[in-house]
Order: structure tokens, then sequence, then C-alpha cells
């Protein structure tokens, strides 16, 4: 996936969403339903009931930008999460769109000292 810059942080939208939706009805779902700054420079991740389709918005300087990717055989490891939203690393986006399981990934660990 080729972007202007890096991204601040990616959200994925959980559940399905409308693909007919544009960026226009895309960008109200982040304002209301992911109750998040569409203009904030982040990614938002949609996927469809099939999973075999993913778009993902984002504002671009100064307009939105709109990714779509369809896979013609697979699926994509979309999370089964209740919460209406995830968080997710540039990497783990990546991985996403590759066909992987992000959620299945090593967890960080984060220590504060080595002994």
């Amino acid at each position: 996936m080729i972007l202007p810059r890096k991204p601040k942080r990616v959200f994925l939208a959980v559940g399905h969403t409308d693909m007919r939706k544009s960026i226009n009805g895309l960008s109200v779902l982040v304002e209301r339903a992911m109750d998040l700054d569409p203009f904030a420079g982040d990614l938002f991740v949609f996927c469809n009931r099939r999973r075999n389709m993913v778009k993902i918005l984002y504002w671009d300087k100064n307009g939105f930008a709109l990714w779509h990717k369809r896979l013609e055989k697979h699926r994509f490891h979309w999370p089964t999460t209740t919460d209406g939203v995830v968080s997710l690393r540039t990497k783990e986006l990546e991985w996403l769109l590759a066909g992987l399981d992000f959620t299945r990934a090593h967890a960080q660990l984060r220590y504060r000292f080595a002994s």
C-alpha cells in the first residue's frame, strides 16, 4: 500500500460496512459511529460483510483520499471483537492487507528492568 506519508494512527471499524459508501458516507461514519476526527491524518479501515473488500479513508493535506482493495478469491482476517473500533499499528495493517491474521501475532512485552 502506498501512502503519501506515515499515518498517525490506524483504526478499524469492527463489523461490516456497506461498501456502497464513498468518501462522504465513510467520513460521517468516522465522526458519528466511531466518534473520531476524520481530519486528524489517521487511517480509517472498513470491510464488507463477505470480508473480501477493504476501504481505507484518510485526510491528505487538502482533501480526503480513499484506497480500495478487493480480493478475488480469499478473505481478510477481520477482528471479531464487540468493540466498535480497534486501533492498529501500521505494521499490523500491512499484515492484514497481506492476508495474515494480526490478532494471532505475539503480544508486545514491555519490561522496566532487565534483572
